[in-house]
């Protein structure tokens, strides 16, 4: 069975404690296992300000995923973070070659100099 590469960020309530923002975390990550994926990265970013309010809070606790996941395994995962109340929102990108590639350049720390700090100087002096 062919596996994409994905990214998740998901949104949980704030107002839990650091055991219940690590079980939630544990629960996707067991999602995607169970359904034939392989989490490849984890990021936790922690309580970040909310764009917006969702269900009258105004901060969140944001985690970003990165996974290896046959197709029919979406659907299941985000159906079971949809029904439950502690993960606010949530997004899939499903990368293409060229998202794949710089994900793993990135890792690497390979990527490439698209800007160099002498273009940059030299853009401030012809603003003179």
């Amino acid at each position: 069975m062919k596996k994409d590469f994905y990214e998740m960020t998901y949104i949980l309530n704030p107002v839990l404690d650091d055991e219940k923002f690590s079980e939630l975390v544990s629960y996707v990550n067991k999602l995607i296992e169970d359904n034939g994926g392989e989490v490849a990265e984890v990021d936790e970013w922690g309580v970040r300000k909310l764009a917006y309010d969702i269900d009258k809070k105004s901060t969140g606790y944001y985690v970003n995923l990165y996974f290896n996941a046959p197709a029919d395994a979406i659907g299941v995962v985000e159906r079971n973070m949809r029904i439950n109340d502690d993960i606010l929102r949530y997004l899939t990108l499903k990368y293409d070659p060229k998202m794949t590639r710089y994900y793993e350049l990135r890792k690497k720390g390979d990527l490439p100099v698209v800007f160099d700090e002498v273009d940059e100087e030299n853009d401030e002096n012809d603003d003179d």
